[in-house]
């Protein structure tokens, strides 16, 4: 499959550049040059520069700084930093950052900024992974464009075809969707590759996941109905193969902000393990539940490898009268919603999830999260524990390793 990507000349990452009607303020020095390749432009661990020390020094209009300002976003972060003028300036962009360090803003605000300069619809496409996901993004782009009358739709699967069907053909301006469903809604009715003719922007949110082969097929389609001329951002919090070959492959010049090279967690993170025996992982796991409220944590998320271990386990919490939510993917999508809703709400203070939680869901309260299955992957693992200590506050990660884990940590 990897060598069928290499070779396939119409599966495009990147397209034709364009150029901005209204060019954005000069741009940050780039402070690190990676010639290799050519056509990539590394930025590694830039520092921020002092004079763009606010939104207005990067070059978004007055209102979308105002709407940062109400929401309580004071300056910005390094990868808003770097890459938003970037976007203003209609580069294509990789961001590389930890999690909870705003991508979500960094390519929002941008699009929001253009999109209030020429307001039509579709306007931008977001693909992200995981369905859950794609809902906190229509919230955060619905916050930063609450001024702008903003028409933004979600597109995932587990909802009605028809409605989904019904809504596109009304362009709304931003379309947030999981590969699955765009590409079967674009399939199935000849009408809707027609909405994509002008868009502008292809946001690929948590990149390295989207772009796994296991999405191969639906990027395909969705990018032959996407014009030549759109800007292509690209955010992550890991670097994958399958990710960095597709840049080198791209024909435009990226610009590439890498916070970090390879797999790294926030530094206000405190991560430990328990080495115990697989038989007893409830039990360590019902001693810590209990005194949450005396650790001082206010909420848990705690990730299971399947759904079968997910809903075995939320039965055993409900019968011992400890409320928890669970969210696994055999779950219907009204069900999936509601225990999340439940879960951010504060209702019960624990969320037992397989993997389709641990991609971008920002929940503030979270200070705990318990790997009681420790996942294969190291990436996985870094996205598992970036639900808590985000955006520089606190948290504790734990993870249950047994004798069947001790290859995984050797």
């Amino acid at each position: 499959m990897d060598e069928e990507i290499l070779v396939d000349a119409n599966f495009p990452l990147f397209s034709r550049k364009i150029t901005p009607k209204h060019p954005s303020k000069t741009l940050p020095p780039t402070t690190a040059h990676n010639p290799s390749p050519p056509h990539l432009l590394k930025e590694t661990d830039p520092k921020p520069n002092p004079n763009y020390a606010s939104f207005s020094d990067l070059g978004l209009a007055e209102w979308a700084v105002q709407t940062c300002q109400e929401l309580g976003m004071k300056k910005p972060t390094p990868v808003q930093h770097h890459c938003i003028p970037r976007i203003l300036a209609g580069e294509d962009v990789l961001g590389l950052a930890q999690t909870g360090s705003g991508k979500t803003a960094a390519f929002a605000l941008p699009i929001l900024h253009r999109l209030a300069e020429d307001p039509y619809g579709v306007f931008a496409l977001v693909v992200t992974p995981t369905r859950e996901l794609a809902y906190q993004l229509a919230e955060q782009f619905r916050a930063l464009g609450s001024c702008l009358n903003l028409r933004c739709a979600v597109v995932v699967g587990g909802m009605d075809m028809i409605n989904q069907s019904k809504t596109l053909m009304q362009r709304p301006h931003v379309i947030i969707a999981t590969p699955g469903r765009i590409k079967v809604l674009i399939e199935e009715n000849p009408d809707i590759p027609a909405v994509f003719s002008k868009t502008k922007f292809l946001v690929l949110d948590e990149a390295d996941r989207v772009l796994d082969v296991g999405f191969e097929e639906e990027l395909r389609v969705v990018f032959q109905c996407l014009p030549n001329n759109r800007q292509t951002l690209l955010f992550s919090a890991t670097m994958t193969s399958d990710l960095q070959t597709l840049l080198e492959l791209s024909a435009n010049k990226a610009y590439f902000y890498e916070a970090y090279e390879g797999f790294k967690t926030v530094e206000s993170l405190k991560q430990q393990y328990i080495f115990i025996p697989k038989n007893v992982k409830d039990v360590y796991l019902l001693h810590i539940l209990p005194r949450m409220e005396d650790m001082g944590i206010r909420s848990a998320i705690i990730f299971v490898s399947t759904c079968r271990s997910c809903h075995l386990l939320s039965l055993l919490l409900e019968e011992l009268d400890l409320e928890a939510a669970a969210l696994h993917s055999f779950k219907s999508q009204s069900l999936r919603l509601s225990a999340l809703h439940r879960f951010k709400s504060g209702q019960v203070p624990v969320l037992l999830a397989t993997d389709v939680a641990s991609r971008g869901l920002d929940i503030p309260t979270v200070d705990l999260v318990i790997n009681y299955d420790i996942p294969r992957y190291p990436r996985d693992y870094v996205h598992r524990v970036g639900r808590t200590a985000r955006a520089g506050r606190g948290g504790l990660a734990v993870s249950f390793v047994t004798q069947n884990d001790v290859r995984s940590y050797s």
